[in-house]
């Protein structure tokens, strides 16, 4: 008999309860220290306890939340110490990834990562017909912030490591909504124009996934995360 495709399996309750609370934690609706109960979030997300209940075990496992009681935890907060060494995880993680990328990537997943570019392109130039510090130009940044984060999404699924991916999607949520206040905070002070350099490291890195050129890609994205992750955890830490 030859060989037959393997099934999808379908989302469960507990998947989607999963996905929810990590995007909850990594957008900041769930605040780093705040405690949740079980009851709290099922009832947040119009679901029983049960697939909550798995989705806080995974996150456990993630080392997103804390268990303080038989059905309670606490969204996790890391010191100083621990976030610097996640950065240093994440940069060569990340590094690792667009060496891939540019071995392995598809001509599809090329064409997304450059209509993400693009797309971030356009919302850059409208915050300059918009007043700076303005509501409308905070929607544009965080627009933008989240074109890059699926941006970097692709160059993760096109490395095409399932493990690497793993690794990525763990590391991904330390710090992801201090990375965001963070930028915004930037934009709104004299540091704007070091943000829109940050900003255009991306299309280097795209081109020379786009090229082939592994060790290069490599070398850019090792450089854009550490100087990411160098601006965040000053931010968070002066003073």
């Amino acid at each position: 008999m030859g060989e037959l495709p393997q099934l999808m399996a379908p989302e469960t309750l507990g998947d989607q309860a999963y996905r929810a609370i990590r995007e909850g934690i990594i957008s900041g609706s769930l605040k780093r220290g705040e405690k949740v109960t079980e009851r709290g979030l099922a009832e947040s997300l119009d679901i029983s306890a049960t697939p909550v209940r798995e989705a806080l075990r995974r996150l456990e496992q993630d080392r997103l939340v804390e268990r303080v009681g038989p059905r309670s935890v606490r969204i996790a907060k890391f010191d100083e110490s621990e976030l610097r060494e996640f950065t240093m995880i994440e940069d060569s993680l990340r590094a690792l990834s667009a060496r891939l990328a540019a071995q392995k990537s598809t001509a599809a997943q090329r064409r997304q990562m450059c209509e993400l570019l693009d797309r971030a392109d356009e919302l850059l130039m409208e915050t300059d017909g918009v007043g700076a510090g303005s509501q409308r130009e905070r929607e544009l940044v965080v627009e933008i912030l989240d074109c890059m984060r699926q941006f970097h999404a692709v160059i993760d699924r096109a490395s095409g490591n399932p493990t690497l991916i793993q690794m990525l999607h763990m590391v991904d949520a330390f710090g992801a909504d201090e990375r965001r206040d963070g930028v915004l905070h930037e934009v709104n002070s004299d540091r704007r124009s070091a943000v829109r350099d940050r900003y255009r490291q991306h299309r280097a890195i795209y081109d020379a996934i786009a090229a082939g050129d592994g060790e290069r890609a490599e070398q850019l994205m090792r450089a854009h995360s550490r100087t990411s992750n160098t601006s965040r955890l000053a931010a968070r830490f002066s003073g």
